[in-house]
């Protein structure tokens, strides 16, 4: 791909119009691209699924963190209720 507009380069004698060797050397070439693109659609179909899965593992870590936060603040409130009625009793 080292042709001026990213076109293979043609080898002297070639006007790359199809008459000679260069059929079956784009062909090559676009089998190598195609290889290429599959390699590259494989890799993000595997980026794909990570992404997925760290997905569900964090929506699984903040609705647990989610559900620590609630029963922390009930405690603190029922601690809070505790320490009002205590509080509001006259000492024996």
């Amino acid at each position: 791909m080292s042709g001026p507009n990213a076109e293979p380069p043609v080898p002297a004698g070639e006007d790359g119009d199809g008459d000679g060797d260069g059929d079956s050397f784009g062909e090559e070439e676009y089998a190598a691209i195609n290889s290429m693109l599959d390699q590259i659609n494989s890799c993000l179909d595997h980026l794909e699924e990570k992404n997925d899965y760290l997905h569900a593992c964090l929506k699984e870590l903040l609705e647990s963190n989610r559900q620590t936060r609630l029963e922390f603040q009930q405690q603190s409130e029922q601690q809070n209720m505790e320490a009002d009625v205590q509080g509001s009793q006259p000492p024996k």
